[in-house]
């Protein structure tokens, strides 16, 4: 059959985490609770970080920029998912799919970045704490996050457009919870080598690139919090580095894993466990394992509960 272009083919057909009818009421409650904590968990960070002055610092602003994009992150996809489970029906018009793809490659990158910036202000901060006002400034810091969002988005803008110059066969039934880039390149009926070859470029430089940034920076931290001479320093700061190490490692190990996995390997069932980890669990962990432990926050907290009773 030949393949119909891609402006041909009006919608697609989503079949989800699971086809079974019995399962869907279970996955419909766990995922709209998983969801409902990570906008309340990372709301309540951007909101504290924003109205409490002590927490004005390079790393709090990282932190509620990569709460915000979180929130976003996760509503890419989750709500589309709910309401197709509970509208009992799978079809996402062809916009609506480059729509969604676009925002996750934009959200998934700028968690990438804001990762790494975070890791990088960590190794300022215990390596070189007498220059740390010094380097991490507040224009240094937005002009950070800055590039970090000119970069996603043309990133993102790359992938969408390289997608629409694809041809899809008609009926195209997607075995996923959402548009994700590398299951569109795969179903297209047209060549996509250049598609491909861009992606694993892309995710190669990026992925990998920030990856190894993040394992140097934490690797010269745990060199200075040896040095320390308290015992209780170093437990406190190798407790901390462990729980970020963990959460870097979750969101770094699925997403790669994806996306440098090969499509005649590819397994649907395990790509999208491994997709609900990094755009679901991740997300909603994050706020608990950076922040809701951290005594400035727990601070805040009660000033600010403090304050509206």
């Amino acid at each position: 059959m030949e393949p119909e272009n891609l402006t041909r083919v009006s919608e697609f057909v989503l079949l989800g985490l699971s086809e079974e009818p019995d399962l869907q009421p279970l996955i419909f409650g766990l995922f709209l609770s998983m969801y409902l904590i990570t906008v309340l968990g990372n709301l309540l960070i951007v909101l504290v970080v924003s109205s409490d002055s002590h927490l004005h610092t390079p790393m709090y602003f990282f932190l509620s920029n990569l709460s915000f994009v979180d929130i976003c992150f996760t509503s890419t996809t989750v709500p589309k998912m709910l309401v197709n489970i509970q509208t009992q029906s799978k079809v996402i018009t062809y916009g609506g799919c480059i729509t969604q793809m676009y925002f996750f490659v934009l959200f998934a990158g700028l968690d990438n970045f804001l990762v790494t910036v975070m890791a990088y202000d960590r190794f300022v901060a215990i390596c070189h704490p007498l220059h740390y006002t010094v380097i991490m400034h507040p224009r240094f810091c937005g002009l950070l996050v800055l590039v970090s969002w000119i970069t996603s988005v043309l990133i993102s803008l790359l992938h969408s457009l390289m997608v629409l110059r694809l041809s899809f066969c008609a009926d195209l039934q997607i075995p996923h919870f959402f548009c994700e880039l590398n299951q569109m390149i795969q179903f297209a009926c047209s060549d996509t080598f250049v598609n491909t070859l861009v992606l694993y470029i892309v995710t190669v430089l990026l992925g990998g690139g920030s990856l190894s940034g993040i394992l140097y920076s934490y690797s010269k931290i745990v060199s200075c919090i040896r040095a320390m001479p308290s015992a209780q320093g170093k437990y406190k700061a190798f407790s901390t580095c462990a729980s970020h190490l963990s959460v870097v490692s979750l969101f770094y190990c699925t997403i790669l894993g994806v996306y440098l996995s090969s499509p005649a390997t590819d397994n649907a069932r395990s790509s999208i466990t491994a997709s609900v980890l990094y755009t679901v669990v991740t997300p909603m962990l994050n706020p608990f394992i950076y922040s809701l432990r951290n005594k400035d926050i727990n601070g805040a907290l009660k000033r600010s509960f403090g304050m509206t009773v």
